[in-house]
């Protein structure tokens, strides 16, 4: 998903495991991905990647040869990227003139290359990249990222990468940074046969040689973590949708041998979730590529046109499968919208959210909505700021032990998002967020491309397209951990009404009140407000639950859930 909740851990299908040695270990700075880019990564464009990786299982090793393009921006005297040093490399070149040893140098996990002789800006040069070994294997996929070595049911090999957290780097060489996307990648990924490798983008043939296939892909503007390796005794679904926008979408579905009905109906899934999303957003940002999903060993993740799926299939009341929903939005909210920075990563993860409950309004009714958002409130923690203005590693957001404010970027992201869509209303908020994600509002095939973005600038599109000025409610919200408290006093029969920042400032948030039969709207302009509420007249607050709000009943059960959670344990132990 982007890095899925921590709370759904207990989900995680894994049916076969790993068998590969101890883990190799990982750098500080290969461990965390969005560590600020060379003064060398800035200094090109990087135009294109052309990967050949053997992935042998029987060793538990791949041996990669990359070429990279690039064109310069400014005078380059030699390139930088990112990759593991457990993966050594025996040669490089650029442009076909083959490196010393003493021009590479590989101490940290970003690989320089020393250039023959400095570049002048605007010019294209080719880097090739021979390496290879025992790449990083992860504990906990995709909770932590590497490679997977599992194995299916009968005993065949099933292999799988998450590299979000660590990054690109850990089984090709790239600019391990949100926005170090290449302009195309082709992939040729070469495996045991009878095998089956799935790839990012568009099926450019296979080749069989001497008991081994390789799978050709090409994919434009991969995300970093987007490129994935997904590699099984695979079978196919395929299948086209008639988008409303004209175009028709291929949709493909890699499975393993025996899950052909569980398969089929998550298949079914496809078109109407691709409706919903086309309809409330905008075009499928990658229609002349394809809508894919393939099984894995592990939960899930959003590799571009590849989502992984390892729900096993899971039932539930709602009637949908929420794994394929969220993977499927970060099509949207990850990968055609892509964050500047891995501190603006709840425009991933918060509109990734938020989508599910909009999909269950749209499939189910009020009842699911609400349902949905109130699951999620319950798991709201409120301990640092969504957003903290700053740069940062990936890992400095998903992880609360590290000062980040890890799975609030889902749950709080999604009902902020909630709370801003009634305060400015549904065509504003479409309107906005289609500007987030497309940079257009009236985006069609074609007239888009892929694009980055930052918490500034959806605050920026929300108020020239309000024509308000709204930093008030972001500010409260993404920049500060502690909700808004609103203050309820009477004094006979009036209900005085008020909100309360824990760090003060304005909080001008209207509200709605219901007394007896009859719902009266409070503009609170000041902050306060004030309403006739007759004795033993029955009266709610908010009573349709639109705003966002501390409320201590959800502290004290996270809490009496934590002390049962410890007292259980203990028993246990």
């Amino acid at each position: 998903m982007t890095r899925l909740p921590l709370f759904l851990a207990a989900s995680a299908l894994l049916a076969g495991c790993a068998t590969t040695p101890a883990p190799t270990t990982l750098t500080t700075f290969t461990n965390n991905s969005g560590n600020p880019r060379a003064p060398e990564q800035m200094a090109v464009s990087f135009e294109k990647v052309d990967l050949a990786l053997r992935v042998d299982p029987a060793t538990q090793s791949i041996a990669g040869d990359a070429a990279l393009t690039f064109r310069t921006t400014a005078p380059l005297a030699r390139i930088a990227v990112e990759l593991d040093r457990n993966l050594p490399v025996s040669f490089a070149s650029v442009d076909g003139v083959t490196l010393a040893p003493t021009a590479i140098s590989n101490e940290d996990g970003r690989l320089y290359l020393t250039l023959p002789s400095p570049l002048a800006a605007g010019v294209d040069t080719t880097v090739r990249i021979r390496y290879s070994g025992v790449p990083h294997v992860a504990k906990r996929a995709p909770w932590d990222g590497a490679f997977m070595w599992s194995k299916t049911e009968d005993g065949q090999p099933w292999i799988s990468t998450t590299v979000e957290g660590e990054g690109c780097d850990l089984f090709w060489p790239c600019i391990d940074h949100p926005q170090g996307k290449p302009k195309l990648m082709d992939t040729h990924i070469t495996v045991p046969s009878p095998l089956v490798a799935a790839g990012n983008g568009i099926a450019m043939g296979m080749d069989e040689k001497d008991g081994w296939r390789t799978y050709h892909w090409r994919a434009k503007n991969p995300s970093t973590y987007g490129i994935a390796l997904n590699i099984g005794p695979y079978e196919m679904l395929s299948g086209e949708y008639d988008s409303a926008f004209g175009n028709k979408i291929p949709m493909r579905m890699w499975y393993l041998k025996g899950h052909d009905k569980q398969a089929a109906g998550l298949f079914s899934e496809f078109t109407p979730m691709l409706t919903f999303f086309e309809d409330r957003i905008g075009p499928y940002p990658f229609g002349d590529e394809k809508m894919g999903v393939v099984e894995t060993p592990h939960l899930g993740m959003e590799h571009q046109t590849i989502n992984a799926y390892g729900n096993g299939y899971t039932k539930a009341p709602s009637g949908y499968d929420w794994l394929l929903h969220h993977e499927l939005s970060h099509e949207w909210f990850g990968n055609q919208m892509t964050n500047a920075d891995w501190d603006d990563m709840w425009l991933h993860e918060g509109f990734g959210s938020y989508m599910q409950p909009l999909y269950l309004e749209w499939l189910r009714g009020d009842l699911a909505y609400h349902g949905a958002l109130f699951d999620q409130r319950k798991r709201i923690m409120n301990k640092v700021p969504v957003v903290s203005g700053k740069s940062k590693v990936i890992e400095d957001v998903y992880n609360d032990d590290r000062g980040g404010p890890a799975n609030d970027i889902y749950v709080k992201g999604s009902l902020i998002l909630h709370t801003l869509r009634n305060l400015i209303g549904d065509d504003a908020f479409f309107r906005a967020t289609r500007r987030l994600v497309y940079g257009t509002e009236t985006p069609k095939p074609g007239n888009f491309q892929p694009r980055y973005a930052t918490t500034k600038e959806f605050i920026a599109i929300v108020n020239e397209i309000t024509g308000r000025d709204l930093n008030w409610f972001f500010d409260a919200y993404l920049y500060h951990a502690a909700l808004p408290e609103l203050v309820a006093t009477r004094a006979g029969d009036k209900l005085q009404l008020s909100w309360k920042l824990k760090d003060g400032g304005a909080f001008p948030m209207p509200l709605e009140v219901r007394v007896g039969n009859r719902i009266e709207r409070l503009s609170m302009a000041d902050g306060k407000g004030e309403i006739t509420v007759p004795a033993k007249v029955l009266y709610t607050i908010d009573p349709h639950s639109r705003v966002l709000r501390h409320e201590p009943q959800f502290e004290e059960w996270q809490l009496d859930e934590k002390e049962r959670a410890k007292k259980k344990k203990s028993k246990a132990s």
